[in-house]
């Protein structure tokens, strides 16, 4: 039985991930370094800053130490604050889909690599911070995806919320990129994958692939589930 829809964020709720791409590159072009888009999607989209800045240290992009690798990310958080209050954009469907999740009585939650306050703006700007109960972000996590902390933590905190407890294959997780995918798997979860960044060919290991939110009805969501 379906209770909960666990949301990724970037790529599945909102088309920012071009803002986040656009941040990084700012904040890296003063150590000379640009990501391309290719290998921006294909290296780096999905991870924390964080992690994401670790692995350009990782493969020796980038020669810093952990305080001015904080002081990058937080450079970085705050022009994409600014790009998001004028360019953040609800993907198509989206209200809809929420709209159908909430008549039928579904919990909604969100499990992202974004920051906590990058979340609550783009949000509040577009009217949608109360159809989800609960917010798990970059900051709330010891290990990002594909590791599946942060979706057991969503689903504890829904349970807190809960007098009935959701168990975790009655949660369906929606995902645009494989770390993801591969977090809600390890986290017992169901999956559908939605092609806002990849092709339907990278994200095979959903349980349904889709292109549009509008292509799913609740009678699909609950099938999942049985």
């Amino acid at each position: 039985m379906l209770r909960a829809v666990i949301f990724d964020f970037d790529g599945v709720i909102t088309d920012s991930e071009i803002l986040h791409f656009r941040s990084f590159n700012q904040v890296l072009a003063k150590h000379g370094i640009e990501i391309t888009t290719k290998d921006y999607y294909k290296d780096y989209l999905g991870l924390t800053d964080i992690d994401l800045l670790n692995l350009l240290v990782d493969k020796g992009l980038l020669g810093v130490d952990s305080q001015e690798m904080t002081n990058l990310a937080e450079q970085k958080k705050d022009i994409f604050e600014k790009l998001a209050k004028t360019e953040g954009r609800i993907i198509e469907g989206v209200r809809d889909f929420l709209a159908m999740l909430k008549q039928n009585n579904i919990t909604m939650a969100i499990c992202s690599g974004a920051l906590l306050p990058e979340i609550e703006l783009i949000l509040e700007e577009a009217r949608l911070r109360s159809y989800f109960k609960v917010i798990v972000s970059a900051e709330q996590v010891k290990k990002g995806k594909p590791n599946p902390e942060g979706f057991l933590l969503a689903l504890r905190k829904l349970n807190e919320k809960s007098r009935n407890p959701i168990a975790n294959n009655q949660c369906i997780v929606i995902e645009d990129a494989h770390w993801g995918l591969e977090a809600a798997k390890a986290a017992e979860m169901h999956t559908v994958a939605i092609t806002n960044s990849y092709d339907a060919d990278q994200l095979t290991s959903a349980e349904k692939v889709i292109a549009h939110l509008s292509q799913l009805n609740i009678t699909d969501l609950q099938e999942l589930c049985n």
